[in-house]
């Protein structure tokens, strides 16, 4: 049997823009719910097109939005390449899913909480040992006052590890799901299938319930994220460059104040002398 990799765009929106039950159980399991009467019990999926109300702002498309019969909105996202526009992205879009809940003159206690949840394919946070990371509004000295409204989670996949095991198991189960399975599976190991939900997430992603076309694109979402990923570098390390010529520019400015000769300038920054001639 060969597997699709659950990550990409056509699956993962398959097997949780699809079925109720499967992305009931991933929020159940990812989302910081913290009794038994926060659990989603059910959901209606939502348009994933967020449309703006004047055609002057801008549309955002996420991969799986839903709500629950509490009000409760929640939006899914997988992302292969992390950049910082995309944190700005997720908070943009989860303010106004927020936002849109009422009209204008209607009461402000009828929003409900908009729980974003955030997969990530790349390490964003090297200086952090965790790979999951909450955010919501917390007064800075009294942590325990809260602004209810937002609430951002982000996953990093790759510090995922199956020894990072928490008190919650379905929580590993669907980390191990999405970074252990890809086109090189050949078998999926028993104690994943013996869970009914993660065996049915597994029957979604088999190669032979795709058609020709569908493979095809699946084929061009890789081809787009090593493009996408390869652009994005290539902007970093220009962005490196800049900054340390920049860097050289201030400090030739301030050795030309002090006096310098030009070529003595030059030799101590790499500067050509006619740049810092202009300077």
């Amino acid at each position: 049997m060969k597997y699709l990799d659950p990550k990409a765009d056509l699956t993962f929106k398959k097997v949780f823009g699809e079925h109720p039950d499967l992305v009931i159980s991933l929020l159940n399991a990812l989302l910081p719910l913290e009794t038994p009467e926060e659990e989603i019990k059910e959901v209606e999926y939502l348009p994933a097109e967020l449309v703006p109300e004047t055609p002057l702002r801008k549309n955002s498309i996420v991969d799986v939005r839903c709500r629950d019969g509490l009000g409760r909105q929640f939006i899914v996202e997988m992302q292969m390449v992390w950049s910082p526009e995309f944190e700005q992205r997720v908070l943009f879009n989860a303010a106004k899913a927020y936002v849109r809940q009422i009209d204008a003159g209607e009461e402000y206690h009828l929003l409900e909480p908009v729980y974003s949840l955030n997969l990530v394919n790349e390490v964003f946070e090297s200086k952090l040992p965790e790979y999951y990371h909450y955010y919501r509004m917390v007064h800075m000295e009294h942590t325990d006052r809260v602004i209810n409204g937002l609430h951002l989670v982000f996953v990093e996949l790759p510090k995922f590890t199956p020894q990072t095991f928490s008190e919650k198991k379905m929580q590993v189960l669907w980390l191990r799901y999405l970074t252990e399975i890809n086109e090189k599976t050949n078998k999926i190991p028993e104690d994943l299938l013996a869970n009914p939900d993660i065996r049915k997430a597994v029957t979604q992603i088999e190669e032979s319930a795709f058609s020709p076309s569908q493979l095809y694109s699946y084929e061009q979402f890789w081809d787009l994220i090593s493009v996408e990923k390869t652009l994005f570098n290539s902007g970093k390390r220009e962005g490196i460059a800049e900054g340390e010529h920049n860097k050289q520019i201030e400090i030739a400015r301030k050795m030309k104040a002090h006096g310098l000769a030009l070529p003595d300038i030059a030799q101590l920054t790499g500067l050509a002398e006619q740049e810092i001639a202009g300077l």
